[in-house]
This record gives structure tokens, C-alpha cells and sequence, in this order.
């Protein structure tokens, strides 16, 4: 049975609280956040009967016998947080992204190398039954090998808290899930990157909400992104709307439509394959604990994470010097 403690209890809280009780393996142990009324709430409200605290260093001394500390904290914080529980011994579990800067994404992926504990990464916009199938499909060689790939993201909407606050809220907070899918569906990471960020003059942001990048990928593969957060109307879903160019046609999942078609060809599905377990958080956290109980690492890693928060860093260190930038 693993003992968990939970840093940070805001409203993505909820998603990692409603799998964990679902599992016959895992118990929440502790609650901490550093406004210590968010935690006595999610213990009341979900029925927990834990302990909370006002800190994690609290928790870490209060549950001695817990084995994972999972981070919902801001991503500012992410590297405290980690860092924290990986040198007191515990496995982590992350929300996206690893952090708001490379320095101390790197610092992580460096201290559980270090530390020989796991910390994983959630990228639940990888764990959907349409994103597999379209994957599964492209790797299977019909279409030949993928030359160019455009995602287009444009929704709208209003969270308030720190994101309204935020330099770069679209590139810094949610481009990962994009960039990140984009790797997991070409199965290539990126080299280069320009990108240009702006905000709308209607936009209720502080930073830029709005954001195009070209990165050029490994085997070729050049990845195109168009990105709105304060799109008004038309909006794509949340796993943006993308069209593959192929040697020998094109694929494109748009919304519910997952299609393609060769040069002479009718307009065809790709085959889909329905999803075996739970989509999202369920699926991607499930994943963690079989990779802790194997001894391996998840898709979501933080070591092949990193590759795709290089992309958001790179990205909105391009936008700033107006540049093209090379990524390690």
C-alpha cells in the first residue's frame, strides 16, 4: 500500500484525489497547501480523515511512513517541491509542467538521478483513445514517413489565479501539452524553434495569451503551432485541431474526426482503437504506479519529459530575442 501526501490542494487537486480513491493501492496520508483552510477542505469534502499541514516540510515530518509526495502546486514552485521530497526519500508524482524555467527543470530530472528516487510527470492529453489511434496509425508506415505537422489551439478560457498573471500563460502553461503530444505522435523531439507571442487587445491576461512557433524536428519533421487562450468563438478542443503531411497522403484529427487520405484515394477513418482503461489522469497515473512497481519508467518521465518543456522554454526564449533557437 503506498501512503501519499498531496502538495497543494487547488482545483486540479480533484483529478488526482478522484483516481487515488479508485485505487485499492494507494492511501492519502497528508494534505498540505500554504493556504492550510484548502486542505481542511479537500479532507472534509472527499472524507479522507487525514492530517493536513501548512507545508510540505510539515507533512514530510508528519507522515514519515509516506512513500510519495504528488505536486499540484504552481509551477513556480515545482522545483521547491520536488526537490524536497526526492532528497527525504519519497517518489514524486507531477502536474505538468515541470516548472516555469529550464534551470530548475533540469535541477529535478538532475536530484532524482541523484537521489535514485522517481519522479514522474503527468501529460494526460497523451493518454486519449483518438491521439493513440492516430499515432498507432502513422507509425504503422501507410502514409510513409511524416514530413510536416500543424496544430492549431484556440479557446478561451477565463480560470482567473495565477495564469491571468502570468508572462507567457498560453506557451508557459499549456503549449506543453501541444508541444508534448506532437513528440508523442511523430515520435520525434525537437532542434530549433521560432516563435512569435502576442496579446490581443481584448485579452483579460496580463502576458501573452497568443503565440505562433515553427520548430524543426528530429527526422525532418518540421511541427507548426498556432495557439489562442482568449479565442473568441470557434474554438478548437483542447487537443487543438492537427493535420499530418505524409509522403504518400495526409492524416488530420479534428474534434471527432479522425480521417486520411492518399494522393488518388477516398477520404478514409483511421482505424480506432478504443481505449482500455480510463483516459487522462487515470490512465497516465496509472502508469506511474506500474512503472513503480516494475522498476521502469513511464512515457512521462521526467527524463524524456524535459524534452518537451525544452520546447516551451526555447520557445518563449525565441519570442523574446526575436530569434531562431537551437534546442539541445
Amino acid at each position: 500500500m503506498h501512503k501519499i501526501i498531496i502538495a497543494g490542494c487547488g482545483g486540479i487537486s480533484n483529478a488526482w484525489i478522484n483516481v487515488l480513491l479508485k485505487r485499492g493501492d494507494a492511501k492519502i496520508a497528508g494534505l498540505a497547501d500554504i493556504l492550510p483552510q484548502r486542505a481542511v477542505s479537500q479532507n472534509e469534502k472527499y472524507g479522507l480523515g487525514c492530517n493536513t499541514y501548512a507545508s510540505l516540510t510539515e507533512a514530510l515530518a508528519g507522515e514519515p511512513d509516506a512513500d510519495i509526495v504528488i505536486d499540484n502546486t504552481p509551477p513556480d514552485r515545482h522545483r521547491q517541491i520536488v526537490t524536497e521530497a526526492l532528497r527525504a526519500g519519497r517518489h514524486v508524482f507531477g502536474e505538468k509542467p515541470m516548472s516555469d524555467n529550464l534551470e530548475d527543470a533540469e535541477a529535478m530530472v538532475a536530484c532524482a538521478a541523484k537521489t535514485g528516487k522517481k519522479y514522474f510527470v503527468m501529460q494526460n492529453y497523451r493518454y486519449n483513445a483518438q491521439i493513440t489511434s492516430l499515432r498507432d496509425f502513422l507509425a504503422s508506415g501507410e502514409l510513409g514517413r511524416v514530413g510536416h505537422i500543424k496544430a492549431d489551439f484556440f479557446t478561451g478560457p477565463r480560470f482567473g489565479g495565477f495564469r491571468d498573471e502570468m508572462g507567457s500563460p498560453l506557451i508557459a502553461d499549456m503549449a506543453i501539452h501541444t508541444f508534448d503530444e506532437a513528440r508523442y505522435i511523430t515520435g520525434a523531439d525537437a532542434k530549433s524553434v521560432y516563435c512569435h507571442e502576442y496579446n490581443p487587445m481584448w485579452s483579460w491576461y496580463r502576458g501573452a495569451a497568443c503565440a505562433s512557433a515553427v520548430f524543426e524536428m528530429t527526422s525532418g519533421i518540421v511541427f507548426g503551432y498556432h495557439g489562442s487562450w482568449c479565442a473568441l468563438g470557434l474554438n478548437t478542443s483542447w487537443n487543438a485541431e492537427w493535420h499530418i503531411l505524409c509522403e504518400k497522403g495526409s492524416a488530420a484529427w479534428v474534434g471527432p474526426r479522425l480521417e486520411y487520405q492518399t494522393e488518388s484515394g477516398e477520404v478514409r477513418p483511421v482505424p480506432f482503437k478504443p481505449y482500455e482503461r480510463g483516459e487522462g489522469h487515470e490512465s497516465c497515473i496509472d502508469d506511474m504506479f506500474c512503472a513503480l512497481q516494475n522498476g521502469t519508467e513511464p512515457p512521462t518521465g521526467c527524463g524524456s519529459n524535459i524534452n518537451s518543456v525544452r520546447m516551451v522554454m526555447k520557445a518563449q526564449e525565441s519570442a523574446k530575442s526575436k530569434a531562431k533557437i537551437c534546442i539541445a
